[in-house]
């Protein structure tokens, strides 16, 4: 009874190996493991505490792997998503001005959002009215702003009055210690490691504090980890939910937060042999994202390092739930996680960065109409150190240049509005 009760509730067959799930669920968790203290540092940057953002990150991952494990009964791990996490520190709060409780606020509504186009048939439409080149303009972007992001935090770029950019001080222990460890962060990825770059992130503290670049005393707060959650859990905050900024802000993260999933998702279903869970699985995701806000993250994702367990041998939510568990474990090494340099966090950040870029072999080149609104996304976040703004170029000009062609028709209503959106953003701007 209690082997059918489990069987049922997490996927499982009669082909199914409970040994082999357990091994794919152990292998995940240490492919991805590395999210709690990279996510924590860019909460940290938005002025969230780094203590309490590694909870935050924890809890939502917890919920996010027994959600899938038990509702879409899949091998797929989620946790915070990087480039959005981006999107929460350096758009919404750097760039919106908005708080990070407020930030928060614009998560769960996201989430609730993403929640009923997930159990509807919404997901199709707004999947279809975004062209494939502008979604993965969108990914290629954010991906050269985390490489840009993880070049300043470690020195090897650095500010320059005249040319903006320059590059550091190789005298500099921690430009040192950031070169070695994306060297070996870099062998260790091409050579398929398993847990690469959690390896390389403890190698790279390590070297740093060996060459006497570790010093982080300052970026956590002493004191108990669960009395400084109670400063971030559930304290969202409304003041602003009114405002034009507010819903702008939900709207651009539901389409980043849709896009990425959808992909991942529905890559991750075929490659386990299970389309018919892309549903369940997707609704996991979009439950997560309410729990995400309210425990202190930015939005949840299905793991690309999924592939990791699934190339282990898992198929169903049991490789999820073990997952869960490892995450649970967690929580005892927060202390010793809040010790880790950004020299060492730095070339994790590049190296994701690289791996975004890679979309852009799935863009169309041939068409410049496809072509050049792409490319405004994919160049202006990184320069506008913004993926609203960057965004903002790439869709207002695309139904432009495809009016200047007579392809009008080409563009759908969805996508004109989206453009009258981001031109009526800048106009509020201009005039505040």
């Amino acid at each position: 009874m209690k082997a059918s009760f489990w069987h049922r509730s997490l996927g499982l067959t009669s082909d199914d190996n409970w040994k082999r799930e357990w091994i794919a669920g152990m292998v995940s968790y240490f492919s991805v493991v590395y999210i709690v203290m990279v996510n924590a540092t860019i909460l940290h940057d938005a002025g969230m505490p780094l203590k309490a953002a590694m909870v935050g990150t924890i809890l939502t991952s917890i919920t996010g792997c027994l959600l899938m494990a038990f509702g879409g009964k899949s091998p797929i791990i989620v946790v915070p998503g990087m480039g959005i996490n981006a999107f929460f520190t350096y758009t919404l709060v750097h760039s919106l001005k908005l708080s990070w409780q407020e930030a928060l606020a614009v998560v769960t509504v996201t989430g609730i959002l993403f929640a009923i186009v997930a159990f509807t048939s919404l997901y199709r439409t707004i999947s279809d009215a975004i062209p494939a080149n502008l979604q993965h303009g969108i990914t290629v972007g954010i991906g050269l702003f985390l490489t840009f992001i993880g070049l300043q935090k470690s020195g090897i770029v650095i500010a320059h009055q005249t040319t903006f950019v320059a590059i550091g001080h190789f005298t500099d222990p921690s430009v040192i210690v950031s070169c070695v460890t994306l060297l070996l962060g870099m062998v260790l990825f091409v050579r398929g490691v398993q847990g690469g770059l959690l390896i390389t992130m403890l190698t790279g503290t390590g070297l740093a504090y060996l060459l006497g670049a570790g010093s982080t005393t300052t970026r956590a707060k002493s004191g108990g980890t669960f009395q400084e959650y109670g400063d971030v859990f559930a304290t969202l905050s409304w003041g602003n939910i009114a405002s034009l900024v507010f819903w702008i802000a939900v709207f651009l993260l539901l389409l980043i937060v849709v896009f990425e999933n959808i992909g991942l998702v529905a890559s991750q279903t075929t490659i386990i042999g299970r389309p018919q869970n892309f549903k369940g699985a997707l609704r996991a995701l979009a439950l997560t994202n309410i729990f995400a806000g309210i425990f202190g993250s930015s939005p949840v994702v299905a793991a690309a390092e999924s592939t990791a367990g699934i190339a282990a041998g898992g198929r169903t939510g049991l490789a999820s739930l073990v997952s869960a568990i490892l995450f649970g474990a967690t929580f005892f090494f927060i202390p010793l996680l809040t010790w880790i340099p950004d020299s060492a966090i730095a070339p994790i950040l590049i190296i994701i960065g690289g791996l975004m870029v890679q979309n852009v072999k799935e863009m169309n080149f041939s068409d410049l109409t496809e072509t050049f609104p792409a490319f405004l996304i994919m160049v202006m976040i990184p320069f506008t150190y913004s993926i609203v703004d960057g965004m903002a170029f790439g869709f207002i000009a695309y139904p432009i240049v495809k009016l200047a062609q007579n392809k009008g028709r080409e563009v759908s209503p969805v996508l004109y509005g989206i453009a009258v959106l981001f031109i009526a953003n800048f106009v509020i701007n201009a005039l505040m």
